[in-house]
């Protein structure tokens, strides 16, 4: 829980940041879009790595390297060494998909806001 409120605490900091660097103000619109961007890359990157970590991409590599196989004459030691990139990324995507959706509600209160 803890670093679900870290990420999204400075997930907002850079919203701000953000907003008075690129606009030089501070407004609910500039907020509402910096907000959806950023949250919408959190919640991207939680998906990239929920599908990583799933082995959808293990399957692909085992795939290319049987259909290579010939043209690379691979001995089947070497081929077995290779690890599957589900072992090489051990990212926990819980609290980057939180945060994400900590963020995307926190614009959706302010978007309720603007329309008002």
């Amino acid at each position: 829980m803890k670093k679900i409120c870290y990420l999204t605490v400075s997930m907002q900091i850079l919203v701000f940041l953000l907003s008075l660097a690129m606009e030089r103000e501070l407004t609910l619109l500039h907020y509402i879009n910096f907000s959806f961007y950023i949250a919408g890359g959190m919640l991207l990157l939680s998906l990239l790595l929920y599908t990583v970590t799933g082995g959808f991409f293990d399957n692909i590599s085992h795939s290319f390297r049987v259909i290579f196989r010939s043209r690379n004459k691979l001995e089947t030691k070497e081929e077995e060494e290779i690890t599957p990139l589900s072992e090489i990324v051990s990212l926990n995507y819980f609290p980057l998909a939180m945060a994400g959706l900590f963020n995307l509600l926190l614009m959706l209160a302010a978007l309720a806001a603007y329309y008002r």
